[in-house]
């Protein structure tokens, strides 16, 4: 009975230990599990780990994470935004907006005690920064909030295959003919004579008038 209730005092005090390791199912066939890994270490909830736990290190909170629990949050979170639940997205931009105004009142407050022209530039200069990241944070929120509505130009478009676009003149084409067209006579699709050709452009001999009589000096005959 003493082993008994070693092992069951065991239990709760192995469970207060956070898991470090990082959760892989392991498939029916060796190249199944490598292709498990290789999905878990692609993943984006597990490079957001990555960070999450890097900048956690130091202060202390990082050896209170539970590994597959931060994993299945992060997953759950994605999976939100997926369905259009952007709740999350929201307070986290709220959030950042009021921790970059601190930063900016801390800043600011910084430099207005400095007597020296460089801290006073350098603390005034990142207050200034966070200043504006905050409103770009803010900017974000609405644009979620209210998305911008799009003016498309309106283009009427027929049920065959051409289109019509109002206001858009159409280009014209290069090489396009710009002399008149031949007009073709509707019987036997001859062409019609050109009564715009000049006189010596044609092959007639302009009618000439006749010669008359040439009187010429007598001669004598010896």
């Amino acid at each position: 009975m003493t082993t008994k209730a070693g092992k069951t005092n065991a239990q709760p005090e192995a469970e207060k230990f956070p898991r470090k390791a990082v959760p892989v199912q392991e498939g029916k066939t060796e190249r199944e599990s490598a292709r498990n890994m290789a999905t878990m270490v692609t993943s984006p909830e597990l490079a957001a780990y990555r960070v999450i736990d890097g900048a956690e290190r130091k202060s202390g909170i990082g050896d209170q994470i539970d590994t597959p629990s931060l994993l299945a949050v992060l997953r759950d979170q994605a999976t939100a935004v997926n369905s259009g639940n952007l709740a999350q997205a929201e307070a986290m931009l709220m959030n950042q907006a009021t921790a970059l105004q601190s930063l900016f009142s801390r800043l600011a407050d910084r430099g207005m005690r400095c007597d020296d022209a460089v801290p006073f530039e350098c603390n005034m200069r990142m207050a200034l920064r966070a200043q504006s990241q905050c409103r770009a944070t803010l900017e974000t929120l609405a644009a979620i909030k209210n998305p911008p509505v799009v003016f498309a130009k309106q283009a009427n478009v027929t049920t065959g295959p051409q289109q019509i676009n109002n206001g858009v003149a159409a280009p014209s084409l290069a090489g396009e003919n710009r002399f008149q067209q031949t007009q073709l006579s509707g019987g036997n699709n001859e062409l019609l004579p050109d009564t715009r050709a000049s006189t010596l452009a044609g092959f007639t001999d302009t009618p000439m008038e006749a010669v008359g009589k040439i009187d010429g000096a007598k001669v004598g005959r010896g």
